[in-house]
C-alpha cells in the first residue's frame, strides 16, 4: 500500500491566556531561527570558499540557546526542533540552487510553529484540540478527519487579521484503482476567465475578485496612509485592509476548489501546458491579472483532486504552439497576435482562439496518452 499525506485546516479560537502563550511561542520560535541563522552565516562566509568544508560543519541546535536564554524553556521544544529543520531545509534549497539565501524573520513574517505528534501529545476531542504545552484549545472543526488517518503534527498560525488556524497533517495508506481514460478535456489558460475547455469551448467565468475589490482596497489603503505609522488609529485600519485582502484571498480559494473538483469528478485526464506564470505576468505586463487567476493554486488543487481517484493530470510543453494551430487541419500559422482573439484558418475554420488551444492541449494529450 502507498502511504499518502493530507492536511486539515480548522479555525482555532485560544482565551487570553491561550493566546498569550501562542504569541510567546511563535516569538521563540523567530527568536532560535534568528540565532541559528546568524551562526550558520558566520559559517558560511568562512568556508564558502571550500564546499565540502562547508558540508561539514554542523547545524546548531535549540538547546544550545536554551543555558542562556531560560524562557525557551518554557515553550513547545518540538516546535523548536522544527525551526531547526525549517532552517536547515532553507539552506539545502539554497545549495541546490532553488531559492535564494535564507532570511532573517521579523514580526511581519507568518506567525506560525508546528508541532509533531510524539506518544499521543496531541488530541481532538469534542470541538477542542489539545496540544503540548496548551490546556484544550477551542476548534470549529466543520468536516471529520478520517479514522484510519494517523496524526503526524500540527501547525498553528495566525493570519494577519489575528485570527487563529490549526493545519493538521495527516498519514494514510493510499493506494488509488488507477482509472480508464475514457473522458479527456484539454484546457487553456485564459486571462479573463481562468480557463476554456477543449468540451464545447466553456469557460471558467472566474469572477476576478481582485479586481473588483481593487477600488475598494485602493481607498482604504489611501486612508491608512494618510494616518501616523503605529497609532491606534494606524492598527485598526491595517486589520481592515487585511480583512480586504483576506476575503479576496478567501473567494478566490473557495472558486478554484469548486471548479477543479468539477472536472475531477467529470473527466479520467486533464490536458493543460506547462505554464510559467511568473515569466507571463512579467513579460506581458499582466502581474495582477496572472495572480487574481491563481492558477498555479488551481493546477495543485486539480492534481490532488485527480490523483485522490486514480485520475491523471498531464502538462504538455509550454513551448508547443496551441494557440497558432489549427485543430481542423493541422495548419499552423506563423504570425498570430495576442489581440487576434478569433482563430481564421485558410482552410475555411474559424473558431474562438482559446477554444481552438484546447482542442489542440487535448489531442497533444491523447498522443501522450497513446489513444486513438
Amino acid at each position: 500500500m502507498g502511504v499518502a499525506n493530507k492536511a486539515y485546516k480548522f479555525r482555532i479560537f485560544p482565551t487570553k491566556e491561550q493566546e498569550d502563550f501562542l504569541v510567546r511561542t511563535f516569538g521563540c520560535v523567530r527568536f532560535v531561527y534568528n540565532k541559528m541563522l546568524a551562526e550558520r552565516k558566520e559559517t558560511y562566509e568562512k568556508y564558502k570558499d571550500n564546499k565540502a568544508l562547508l558540508r561539514k560543519q554542523k547545524f546548531p541546535t535549540p538547546a544550545k540557546y536554551k543555558k542562556e536564554f531560560e524562557w525557551l524553556k518554557e515553550v513547545d521544544s518540538l516546535a523548536l526542533a522544527n525551526a531547526q529543520l525549517n532552517l536547515q531545509r532553507a539552506f539545502s534549497n539554497f545549495f541546490l540552487g532553488k531559492t535564494k539565501y535564507p532570511k532573517f524573520k521579523n514580526r511581519k513574517s507568518k506567525q506560525s510553529y508546528t508541532t509533531n505528534m510524539v506518544t499521543g501529545n496531541i488530541k481532538i476531542l469534542a470541538g477542542h484540540i489539545k496540544l503540548p504545552k496548551l490546556t484544550p484549545l477551542r476548534m470549529k472543526q466543520h468536516r471529520e478527519i478520517p479514522s484510519h488517518h494517523v496524526i503526524k503534527s500540527c501547525t498553528v498560525s495566525r493570519s494577519a487579521t489575528g485570527k487563529y488556524h490549526v493545519s493538521i497533517l495527516t498519514e494514510y495508506e493510499h493506494n488509488p484503482v488507477k482509472k480508464e481514460i475514457n473522458h479527456v478535456v484539454g484546457l487553456d489558460f485564459a486571462m479573463d476567465g481562468l480557463f476554456v475547455e477543449s468540451e464545447e469551448g466553456k469557460k471558467a467565468y472566474y469572477p476576478r475578485f481582485y479586481r473588483q475589490a481593487e477600488g475598494k482596497l485602493a481607498k482604504e489603503q489611501r486612508k491608512m496612509s494618510n494616518m501616523m505609522n503605529g497609532s491606534s488609529r494606524w492598527k485598526k485600519q491595517r486589520i481592515k485592509v487585511a480583512k480586504l485582502h483576506e476575503r479576496v484571498a478567501n473567494q478566490r480559494k473557495n472558486f478554484l476548489h469548486q471548479e477543479s473538483r468539477k472536472l475531477a469528478n467529470r473527466y479520467d485526464c486533464v490536458v493543460i501546458e506547462n505554464l510559467d506564470m511568473k515569466g507571463m505576468s512579467k513579460a506581458f505586463r499582466f502581474g495582477k491579472s496572472v495572480a487574481d487567476n491563481g492558477w498555479g493554486m488551481f493546477t495543485t488543487f486539480l492534481r490532488y483532486k485527480l490523483d485522490e481517484q486514480g485520475k491523471q493530470l498531464i502538462k504538455i510543453d509550454k513551448w508547443f504552439p496551441s494557440s497558432k494551430t489549427c485543430s481542423a487541419c493541422g495548419h499552423m500559422h506563423a504570425a498570430l497576435h495576442l489581440s487576434e482573439r478569433t482563430f481564421n484558418c485558410d482552410c475555411g475554420f474559424v473558431i474562438d482562439r482559446d477554444w481552438n488551444a484546447a482542442i489542440n492541449i487535448k489531442n497533444e494529450g491523447r498522443l501522450i496518452l497513446d489513444l486513438s
